[in-house]
């Protein structure tokens, strides 16, 4: 009886574990075991009594080859990378979703996965952090930096302007929580056949108009990091609904293949194969970022709640006006923000809310750089990309932001925690209106939701 020949998967499976043996210990003891265990125990904070207790624990484990730490050809049924690919898709309801090492790797993968190229225009928000023009440049395309409204979110009415028969994208970005006026945008990019790849990864967890941010234009891409409200260590997310994006996504992140149904096969159909690099999210970033998806929609809720919470008891004064929004229920409402009318009233209004204990800050006059305003995004402007072959107009790159200028130095920013109580909120309004009141006056208790007029 002849047993059933091996799928061309199978084999390649077969071939990767093998070789994942062939580097293990000599000494028999697995490759990856309590010693590697143990590294990530400290890195958690535990304390010598407690990280004593797991080593003992772990000794009475049989660690038997130790564990396959990749997505692909995964030792398990289900990886934590494939497993936080699915849940980011059942959350956004998008039909892929495509884990990766960083939002940066995300946005490079979704410009190339585009098309854009040498001489290629992608319009890009003058507030936002540099990744998303840099992605641009590493793409081999030209960023042209389009000012903004009082959101710090691009502004429709300076898109039009702006755009040439080399632009083939524009990429906006719901910064810092806020949206983007994304009809307006769209609108736009529809009337001129353009692509609109989402930079939201200031923003997850954000909706506009009861949709989810990141899922509105044709990619999305995501920083699920440590140092966004969700995500810890590294990690990023691209979405999409289109499956020849998806898998020019793929390609280029994972060049080597191993995405594929047959790693080293033909092209299955014209323009599937091409030059890649290595995105990979990891393993171990995916387990951890896995269950930071499952929290986003706590997290954003009960931050929307302290906003509300707060705003409720904030007075309304001359000269203060709150940060208007393009869907206010929408944002994810972990600050608030507000514009004083002048720099000399806002010199004045933060060194009191900081010495009365409010966590707030501002860029204010002072010249010091800050790679999130497109005036010091010195990379970009001075056009210093190794590769020397992007951006064919490089005269493009800077057109003129001073409403960026302006708003990104003047705006003052409280930062909120989500686990701040009733009592919590009503003390900060407090503390807000005895420093406003004392150099503003009050008009009325604020009843209304701050949008863009």
């Amino acid at each position: 009886m002849s047993r059933k020949k091996p799928s061309v998967k199978e084999r390649q499976r077969v071939a990767l574990h093998t070789a994942w043996k062939s580097v293990s210990s000599p000494e028999g003891k697995p490759k990856v075991g309590i010693e590697e265990f143990m590294s990530l125990s400290e890195r958690w904070g535990f304390s010598k009594k407690t990280l004593k207790k797991i080593r003992e624990a772990l000794k009475e484990e049989d660690w038997g080859e130790g564990p396959f730490l990749v997505n692909y050809y995964s030792d398990v049924e289900e990886s934590k990378v494939r497993e936080y690919e699915r849940t980011a898709r059942e959350i956004f309801g998008t039909k892929h979703a495509l884990g990766l090492s960083s939002g940066t790797a995300a946005l490079h993968c979704a410009f190339v996965a585009c098309g854009i190229g040498p001489g290629d225009e992608v319009i890009c928000p003058a507030v936002g952090y540099v990744a998303t023009a840099s992605s641009v440049i590493l793409a081999g395309g030209t960023p042209v930096l389009c000012d903004v409204d009082e959101t710090l979110t691009l502004d429709p009415d300076r898109i039009e302007e702006l755009i040439t028969d080399r632009t083939v994208a524009i990429a906006p970005t719901p910064v810092m929580g806020n949206l983007c006026d994304m009809d307006s945008i769209l609108k736009i990019a529809r009337k001129r056949h353009l692509r609109v790849i989402e930079d939201a990864a200031q923003s997850c967890g954000a909706t506009y108009h009861g949709k989810w941010a990141g899922t509105l234009g044709d990619i999305g891409c995501f920083s699920i990091a440590a140092y966004k409200i969700i995500g810890g260590g590294e990690g990023g997310l691209l979405l999409t609904n289109d499956k020849g994006l998806y898998e020019r996504a793929q390609q280029f992140s994972e060049g080597g293949g191993l995405w594929r149904e047959n790693r080293f096969g033909k092209a299955v159909h014209e323009g599937e194969l091409f030059c890649g690099t290595n995105y990979r999210m990891s393993e171990l970033e995916a387990a951890l970022n896995v269950v930071q998806l499952r929290k986003m929609p706590g997290i954003v809720e009960r931050f929307r709640k302290v906003r509300d919470r707060v705003l409720k008891h904030l007075g309304d004064f001359e000269g203060i006006r709150l940060q208007p929004s393009h869907d206010y229920e929408g944002e994810m409402g972990y600050a608030i923000r507000f514009y004083p009318e002048t720099f000399d009233l806002g010199e004045k209004i933060v060194p009191d809310l900081q010495a009365l204990g409010v966590r707030c800050g501002w860029i204010g006059r002072e010249e010091w750089p800050d790679w999130h305003l497109a005036s010091d995004m010195i990379e970009v402007l001075k056009r210093r990309d190794p590769q020397r072959f992007s951006g064919l107009h490089p005269e493009r790159a800077r057109t003129g932001t001073p409403r960026a200028d302006d708003y990104y130095r003047r705006i003052v920013t409280v930062h909120l925690n989500q686990w701040m109580k009733a009592k919590d909120c009503k003390e900060l309004a407090n503390q807000m209106n005895t420093v406003f009141s004392k150099y503003s006056g009050r008009h009325r208790d604020r009843g209304k939701k701050p949008t863009v007029r």
